[in-house]
């Protein structure tokens, strides 16, 4: 084997959980770079539409904003000496354009205006991905909602076993955080701008090359590249970058709540679902680990400190910030992949996702009818009275661990009790409240 160092690309060998999915290839430095060159030409096109360049200048720097004419690797090595990697792309491009028409690249942008819209873009593109999986998974528990409507399972608070519940409802719960998900990235997916001010955020340079109303031209970019229209620069006015990091982080924590359930659900000893494809182990053969619910739950404990990168890069002085910006860059980066990958491992999650009624239904057992305790204390109250009752129950559920007897069976000594229907009282699959009727209501959202 070669000890040899490749460097370069990364190819995700520490990031499982975004490493070959469809949001890895559309942040990795491929993407960036077309990006970048999309910026480019769609500002070519922009000044073209509105008769500030000649159109063969748009048509030249269309055909050389190819990426497979531009080195990545290169670039990355001379942008250390400007500090961005725009800088060396543009003296190619301009190269590329040629001599009648490569004066027309770039003109009146800065740097920031080329990186921050290459940004969008990238996001742009990665959150339609994050989407189309989260849509996956909406509809994969949707389904699991609509078949474990009635499933009776433990309801579990601060660990302990509390009230029965259903599947359904916890699976609507779960598709209901999805859906919020959803709505959030959808709105800043709409929302992200394009980036246009010129050196200081006052378009002079592009009034000077002769645009009398410059103001116009930030529009006409946006349309070129499918963003929205900014209404003012927002060099350091971080809005769309803080709404962003928002929305993924929310998703990163969304899915991150369904891995949790997941990852306690499938313990060995508890068993009510599992992993339609477990992963293996180096050392134990029999293991199937639920590794799908691992990924996501790494993902959502490194989203919120990406995006705390991210907030804390809005305090930005000036009219183009020393550092605050370069800052997002690695972040923003890791964060659209982070959240991709694990929206495309809730899909898959969700999709092959076993449930297990059996392991469920041994489970409300396991407390010997205790779990419906809350049942009981009410239901009894006007049979022996309120005092009467608690007092009952509360020696009874003594006497259920000391004695390993079900509390079923020690009801049914008691005198007072000859006429109450303790099976229906004592089955924890009777006392699942309005789940049913909450699973239905969630499932009516679209």
């Amino acid at each position: 084997m070669s000890s040899v160092d490749h460097g370069g690309g990364d190819a995700g060998l520490l990031g499982p959980g975004w490493s070959g999915s469809a949001a890895a290839a559309a942040t990795g430095d491929g993407a960036f770079l077309r990006a970048l060159l999309d910026a480019e030409a769609a500002l070519a096109r922009a000044q073209a539409a509105l008769g500030l360049v000649p159109a063969g200048a748009a048509t030249a720097v269309t055909e050389a904003a190819d990426p497979g004419r531009y080195d990545v690797d290169t670039l990355a090595e001379r942008a250390r000496a400007g500090g961005n990697p725009v800088i060396p792309l543009v003296a190619d491009l301009t190269k590329a354009a040629g001599a009648e028409y490569g004066p027309y690249v770039h003109r009146g942008a800065t740097s920031q205006d080329i990186m921050d819209t290459a940004a969008m873009l990238v996001a742009a593109r990665t959150l339609d991905l994050v989407l189309a999986d989260l849509d996956r998974t909406a509809l994969a528990l949707a389904r699991s909602a609509a078949e474990h409507r009635d499933t009776p399972m433990p309801g579990r608070t601060l660990t302990q076993h509390a009230v029965p519940t259903t599947f359904g409802l916890k699976a609507a719960g779960w598709r209901s955080l999805v859906l919020d998900a959803r709505d959030r990235v959808t709105r800043v997916r709409e929302t992200l701008p394009a980036q246009l001010g010129g050196a200081a955020g006052t378009l002079a340079a592009f009034r000077a090359y002769g645009a009398a109303h410059a103001e116009e031209l930030p529009a006409a970019y946006a349309r070129e590249l499918g963003l929205a229209a900014p209404l003012l620069p927002w060099h350091t006015l971080r809005t769309p970058v803080a709404d962003l990091a928002g929305c993924l982080a929310f998703t990163a924590g969304a899915l991150g709540k369904i891995a949790a359930d997941v990852l306690i659900l499938s313990r060995t000893e508890i068993g009510e679902v599992s992993e339609g494809s477990g992963g293996g182990s180096s050392a134990m053969p029999h293991k199937a680990n639920p590794v799908r619910s691992t990924l996501i739950a790494a993902a959502a404990r490194r989203a919120p400190q990406l995006a705390a990168v991210l907030y804390g890069s809005m305090a930005a002085e000036d009219e183009r910030p020393a550092g605050a910006w370069h800052a997002e860059w690695e972040p923003l980066r890791d964060l659209l992949r982070t959240v991709g990958g694990a929206a495309r491992d809730a899909a898959e999650l969700a999709e092959g996702l076993r449930v297990h009624p059996e392991a469920m239904r041994r489970n409300l057992g396991l407390t010997g009818g205790l779990i419906v305790s809350e049942r009981l204390s009410a239901e009894l109250a006007p049979v022996l009275g309120r005092a009467r009752a608690k007092e009952l129950l509360t020696e009874l559920a003594g006497r259920t661990h000391s004695e390993h007897r079900t509390l079923r069976e020690l009801l049914a000594e008691e005198p007072d009790l000859t006429d109450v229907d303790l099976d229906d009282l004592t089955d924890p699959a009777h006392y699942t409240g309005s789940a049913g009727v909450l699973t239905d209501r969630a499932l009516e959202r679209r």
